[in-house]
Formats: C-alpha cells, structure tokens, sequence
C-alpha cells in the first residue's frame, strides 16, 4: 500500500483512537473526531489532485473549449449568441463536472484507501462528502470563476457576469453531490464512463433548467433570485441525501 494511504489510515486511527486514553469520550468529543476525520481526507484529496495536473486541467480546458470555440459553429453576431450562452455555458459546465467524476472514487478503491476509510471506525457518510466536497473545490469553484470569461466569448454583458458567477457556483454544487451518488454506485463497474453518465444526467436536469434560467436572467437584467433560490434548495436536499447514498453504495461495492 502507497505512503498516502498509509499515512491518511495512521491520521484516522489516530483520530479514532485518541480519546480512549483520556475519560470517556462525550457526543462533542466523537463529533470532533469525526470532523477532524473529513478535514484529514478532504486535504488529502487537495494534495493528491495537484499532483496529478492533468486531471485538474482537463475539465477546465473542455469547459473553455466548448463555450469559446462554439460561436464558430453558429454566427459572430452578439445577439445570436447572447439568446444561446445560457444553454451553453450549462451544458458545458455540466459536461466538464461529468468528466472529473470517474476519478472521484476511482483511484481510492483500486489503491485501498476507501477499505482503510471503512474500516477506519470513522462516519464514512462524512469522509465520503468530504471528498464530494474536494471534488467541488476542484472543479464547481474554477468553473464559477471561469464562466465570466466564458460568458464574455459568447456576448454576454458585463452587468451579467455576476449573477452568472454565483449561479454556476450554487448549481455546481448540487452537480457534485448528484455526480458522488452516480460514482459511487458505478464504482465496481468496468468502463464506467457511460453508465456513470446515464445516471447522472438525467438527475441533473433540474440544475441545467434553473440554472440556465438563471443566467438568462442575469443577461436580461431580470430578477434572478427566484431561481438561484431553487438552485440552493437543490444543494441543500443533495447535501442531506447525497453523502448516506455514497456511503451505501460505496459499503455495497467493497462487500
């Protein structure tokens, strides 16, 4: 087993086991074990993803080709690609959260690391949206703040792009907590690529509509609170279901 696994099962052992020497642990002490747990594995997976660069870049390099090269196919005029850049800029962003979700649980179970999480006494519940939420930090957060570049390529106003950055960042948030449920059940699963996609997709319909609603407003100058509301309502509901569904999956496919 690698160094890393090594050294993330040593900190949850550690975690687990440090207030055994002291009195009983209480519901405060347990709850700060079990957080420190999450905080150990989400900075894990921060370390490893930097080491491996072409994973971070690739979706972030699909999302800037999609939406820049795509007024090629279409017209240069500004008004035409402005009634298309929220489908657009939607699909794109959902299109490149797609492809970092093979890797999401992928690597940890091939190299044992998530049978070290199971077996560590830990929540897996918890470490499992810890890493949904490293999934996020690498690729919902930079494709937030790499859609107002995106959106000036297709004509977008500049008065827009605000309400775009914290539509895209509210929405990829639910995208990662419906993509860990997708990857998690298509983790023993050869070549899941596709599989992963059927499952994913059309659950994340209602995040492309409102998100898309939302930066159409944006553009229009209308009122977009309504549908960033919905998209926020969407996160909320994956974050209190998202993480006991991976966990699930994840306890079935080691069994």
């Amino acid at each position: 087993m690698s160094r890393v696994v090594t050294r993330i099962a040593d900190s949850l052992v550690q975690t687990d086991t440090a207030p055994s020497t002291q009195t009983p642990a209480g519901p405060d002490t347990a709850q700060a074990s079990v957080l420190e747990a999450a905080r150990l594995a989400l900075a894990r997976d921060l370390r490893l993803a930097f080491r491996k660069r072409d994973q971070l870049v690739q979706p972030l390099a699909f999302y800037a080709m999609v939406t820049m090269l795509f007024p090629l196919s279409i017209s240069p005029e500004l008004s035409r690609l402005r009634e298309v850049a929220p489908g657009v800029l939607w699909a794109g962003a959902l299109l490149a959260s797609l492809l970092a979700l093979e890797f999401l649980f992928r690597d940890d179970a091939y190299d044992g690391t998530l049978e070290q999480y199971a077996l560590s006494g830990q929540s897996l519940t918890w470490l499992m949206f810890a890493k949904t939420a490293a999934h996020w930090l690498l690729t919902g957060l930079p494709l937030a703040l790499m859609a107002p570049l995106a959106g000036l390529s297709l004509g977008v106003p500049a008065a827009a792009l605000p309400g775009i950055v914290v539509s895209v960042a509210v929405g990829s948030i639910a995208l990662s907590l419906i993509g860990s449920i997708g990857a998690a059940l298509t983790l023993g699963v050869k070549r899941s690529s596709a599989l992963l996609a059927l499952l994913t997709l059309p659950l994340s319909l209602p995040v492309l509509i409102f998100g898309a609603r939302a930066t159409q407003l944006a553009i229009s100058g209308g009122p977009l609170l309504a549908p960033i509301e919905l998209l926020a309502a969407l996160a909320v509901l994956g974050l209190t279901l998202a993480p006991l569904a991976a966990a699930a999956a994840v306890r079935i496919s080691l069994e």
